[in-house]
């Protein structure tokens, strides 16, 4: 007779975190981007498992686990962009021993679905400096390293619109003078 090894249910799985986390199932479907009544409907079984790549990356990175760790999950064929800012933000999560949870808990209901998109290598870091700024605070961070990440990330932003900034030198590190002066209010 042959052991049969059982895989827990990716339903059962989302209910176990939920519950291990004391995370509210509204907060839940916030972090993901779905409605409450949906995820009630997933962890109840009334409809199947996603099968989304979008809503199952969403649903790992609260978890902080790997989609693959979903038996739906496909690999998706649209690139996930690795941004090293955006690794970066991960490894302070994980140096500082804080919880997806808590650390998506710290930001505006409106905009956690935005950061676990950005953290789930959907978006590259903000360019917006007060919501990077956001990120750094809630990591704790030195406002320097946070103006920094900024400064890769726009000079990222010029050079993908086209500008070259080697022969645009005098004119970015003017700008980036300006920005840095800002920075350290």
């Amino acid at each position: 007779m042959k052991n049969k090894i059982t895989k827990e249910k990716s339903s059962q799985k989302v209910s176990d975190f939920l519950e291990k986390n004391s995370l509210h199932k509204k907060d839940f479907a916030e972090m993901i981007g779905v409605t409450l009544s949906y995820v009630y409907n997933l962890i109840d079984e009334t409809i199947p498992f996603s099968t989304r790549s979008t809503t199952l990356e969403r649903i790992a990175t609260v978890m902080d686990i790997e989609p693959e760790e979903f038996e739906e999950y496909k690999i998706p064929q649209e690139p996930i962009l690795k941004d090293d800012s955006v690794e970066f933000i991960k490894s302070v999560l994980k140096q500082k021993k804080m919880s997806m949870v808590n650390f998506l808990k710290s930001f505006p209901r409106k905009k956690r679905v935005h950061i676990v998109d950005m953290l789930r290598g959907a978006y590259p870091l903000p360019i917006d400096f007060k919501e990077l700024l956001m990120i750094g605070e809630t990591l704790d961070l030195d406002r320097t390293d946070i103006y920094n990440l900024w400064e890769e990330r726009i000079k990222q932003v010029l050079e993908i619109n086209g500008m070259n900034l080697s022969s645009n030198s005098a004119l970015v590190n003017s700008m980036l003078e300006c920005a840095r002066k800002y920075a350290e209010m």
